[in-house]
């Protein structure tokens, strides 16, 4: 994903001269490398200052341009999180912030690195688009919309590497604000975003072997969030279950549980977030997820399957 957006973006940049990128303190890799060969004067690295690259990248929109600003999620949406608030969204300016390694992704690193209440945080700001792609294909679209938008600020959450695509030949169009059906069925539907689509999936095939037609939908919007679409599905579904890299306060799950009482939905509603705590675990990302209750088993166990 994070490859997929550099390449995106170099693209884009090539074309249109008002898109730039300010960084905090990381090194630039793939594309995004190439583009600050290319395009020096539209590249700046800020050390670590990352609330003045989120302070510099509303003066540049005022100025006319399309700014990116780009880091580590906890670094781009954390620490700058007053600059976010007040000079980005409280003046609805059209500026990107990108989250590298959102959810619990660089899991080696440490809680300082774990972003797993960033959605939450994100889509409690007012003017603050939210958009988390699952896979390399989401992401090119995402980076393509979120460089043309002119509506206001927009917090871009990525994974890193390594994430299969799922989407590349949907059948539904990405489009920003819109869920898209990634995966038919017609039992269950699965509700998901991000990397962990990767166990979505997983899921899904142990519900089809069991005889239990599972679909996949991508939230990759979160905010503003397919309210009409999710109760569609709560109604048409016997089941629905969401899956997320997210702590549970502010997550897609609450707000579907929102949407599933309001609705009068009477289908059966599974969730599966990150716990609200910090886990003292050191490991790969799928052990911080499986410490999480994330794994695979666990989350087919909870669902009825042996």
């Amino acid at each position: 994903m994070r490859n997929r957006f550099a390449d995106t973006f170099y693209e884009l940049g090539k074309a249109d001269p008002r898109l730039c990128i300010v960084v905090a303190d990381i090194s630039p890799a793939g594309s995004i490398a190439k583009f600050r060969q290319e395009f020096p004067e539209r590249f700046i690295n800020t050390g670590v200052s990352e609330q003045i690259m989120i302070g510099m990248t509303a003066g540049m929109a005022q100025r006319g341009l399309r700014p990116f600003a780009y880091t580590i999620a906890t670094f781009s949406l954390y620490r700058p999180f007053e600059m976010v608030r007040d000079d980005l969204c409280y003046q609805n300016l059209p500026v990107t912030v990108v989250g590298i390694g959102g959810g619990v992704t660089y899991s080696t690193l440490g809680a300082t690195h774990h972003a797993q209440e960033d959605v939450s945080i994100a889509c409690s700001i007012p003017n603050l688009s939210v958009i988390a792609p699952c896979d390399p294909s989401e992401t090119a679209a995402a980076t393509r919309w979120c460089a043309t938008q002119e509506q206001g600020p927009v917090y871009l959450r990525l994974g890193k590497a390594g994430e299969p695509d799922f989407t590349a030949a949907a059948a539904e169009p990405w489009a920003f604000g819109k869920l898209r059906m990634i995966k038919p069925g017609r039992d269950v539907c699965i509700l998901s975003y991000g990397p962990i689509m990767k166990r979505a999936f997983a899921v899904a095939e142990r519900l089809d072997a069991a005889g239990r037609s599972a679909a996949i939908a991508s939230v990759h919007t979160l905010k503003p969030l397919d309210r009409d679409r999710i109760a569609e599905i709560l109604a048409r579904f016997k089941q629905v279950v969401v899956i997320e890299e997210c702590a549970p306060n502010g997550s897609l799950a609450m707000r579907v549980r929102e949407i599933a009482w309001t609705s009068r939905a009477s289908c059966r509603l599974d969730v599966f977030t990150l716990q609200d705590e910090f886990k003292h675990c050191y490991g790969s990302h799928d052990d911080l997820l499986d410490e999480h209750g994330l794994s695979v088993p666990a989350i087919c166990a909870a669902l009825g399957l042996a």
